[in-house]
């Protein structure tokens, strides 16, 4: 069903005009806030459209219910390699709105950060919520009128000096929404739940862009080993993981990793998860813990000897927990072959050598990566050759600004999604706010 639909305004004198905004902003995410505020700064009137009850639903879940809002890499293009490729055509709107400029605009609003591991940055107060409300604050604060339940069903165009722009929108409830100028911020197929169903590629697609398909990019990793599930809610730090195929190593990045019941996530496995999503489709895939990478094997063995000297008296499953976290000992030792009630004084060098190789290289099978229902981000969108970053306006649509998830760029966990959003919804609502007309 198509959802264009050429639409002629109503004239002046007509006594139906209908009001014409100077903005309309489709999608209350942060992207779509962020937009909507900055260009209501600029003396633009703006209407914020969003299919939701309230905005900011996705927001309210990032950083598992904390919000990693940004990555403390003040250096833009240090920043920027994050996105691989995509570096070259974001450095002019990072330019414009950097990580310096997204902790002033929380700072400046009385909601203090902290930084963690890795650079990812939080709310001091630990909770999403203190994010929702500065942005909910900032539209309210700003005059920005806000829609809800407001579901665009179509987009009107009309011909401009002979070429496609957009008048307005229709809403499921047959209200119609006219404006000058239209930001989409709609998002991409991650969390659905929240409302990101890539509602927007359609449209954009049949205003005459490339879009590219979407896809999970950011996902947790389904195990086939019934054990790992028994660890759900276990978090292991500064480990190694080693992930293979066929026996020849893939891939190998040092983290955290979350024990869940299907399996695995945490920042570490989901900055993989693309990856092994891939190689699924060659064959089998096995991931590899070493729980110790800063200990070779010699070095492991001599630490084993000395502890089990020691505490020769002690069960094994009482003293390896000053080596690995407690919670995974049991599994370990098990996997290895061992009884976790054995003393120390009792361990063999033949099991001690298989104890060691299991903790360098604990293995289990992947079975497959979860939807993109439990996606963190999305990859896919519109190719980024069509938009011009200096103001995140359409190259082919003059009045559409394309922002936040909508777009085809790759990302990391830590920070680096949200931080996408902040500076392309800043770019886009003051570049489309300087200019009314």
């Amino acid at each position: 069903m198509k959802t264009l639909e050429k639409q002629t305004i109503l004239t002046s004198s007509s006594p139906a005009t209908p009001k014409v905004w100077d903005i309309c902003v489709i999608g209350g995410g942060p992207a779509g806030m962020m937009a909507a505020g900055h260009a209501a700064q600029t003396g633009a009137s703006v209407i914020l459209l969003e299919k939701n009850s309230r905005p900011g639903e996705k927001l309210l879940i990032t950083g598992g219910g904390r919000c990693n809002l940004t990555n403390n890499e003040l250096d833009v293009r240090t920043f920027l390699k994050k996105y691989k490729s995509n570096d070259k055509f974001l450095f002019s709107a990072f330019s414009q709105f950097s990580v310096k400029d997204t902790f002033a605009f929380f700072h400046t609003r009385r909601m203090p950060t902290k930084v963690e591991a890795e650079g990812r940055a939080f709310p001091e107060s630990n909770k999403a919520e203190s994010v929702w409300k500065v942005m909910t604050d900032f539209i309210k604060e700003k005059k920005v009128t806000l829609e809800t339940n407001a579901i665009v069903t179509k987009i009107m165009t009309t011909q401009k000096d002979g070429q496609d722009q957009i008048s307005g929108v229709k809403l499921k409830n047959g209200k119609e929404i006219f404006a000058k100028k239209f930001i989409l911020a709609t998002g991409g197929t991650s969390r659905p739940e929240t409302g990101s169903t890539g509602d927007g590629f359609p449209w954009v697609a049949e205003l005459g862009h490339k879009i590219i398909k979407s896809d999970s990019a950011l996902v947790p990793v389904s195990i086939k080993d019934t054990w790992v599930k028994k660890l759900q809610g276990v978090v292991v730090a500064d480990i190694k993981i080693n992930i293979f195929q066929n026996n020849v190593k893939q891939d190998s990045k040092k983290g955290k990793i979350l024990f869940t019941h299907f399996g695995l996530s945490g920042p570490t496995i989901l900055n993989m998860s693309k990856d092994i999503g891939e190689l699924l489709k060659y064959g089998e895939v096995e991931i590899r813990l070493d729980l110790l990478p800063s200990l070779d094997h010699g070095m492991l063995n001599a630490k084993l000897q000395e502890l089990f000297k020691t505490d020769s008296n002690k069960k094994i499953k009482n003293s390896l927990s000053t080596l690995v976290p407690s919670a995974i000992v049991t599994p370990v030792i098990e996997l290895a072959g061992i009884d976790p009630e054995l003393k120390n004084n009792s361990v063999t060098k033949e099991m001690r050598m298989k104890l060691i190789d299991t903790m360098k290289g604990i293995s289990m099978d992947v079975s497959g990566l979860l939807g993109t229902d439990k996606a963190i981000v999305s990859s896919g969108g519109v190719s980024l050759e069509e938009v011009d970053f200096k103001t995140m306006r359409s190259k082919i649509i003059t009045n559409l600004y394309l922002i936040g998830d909508v777009l085809n760029i790759d990302r990391p966990s830590g920070g680096y999604s949200l931080q996408l959003c902040w500076t392309t919804g800043f770019v886009a609502g003051t570049n489309a706010g300087i200019n009314n007309t």
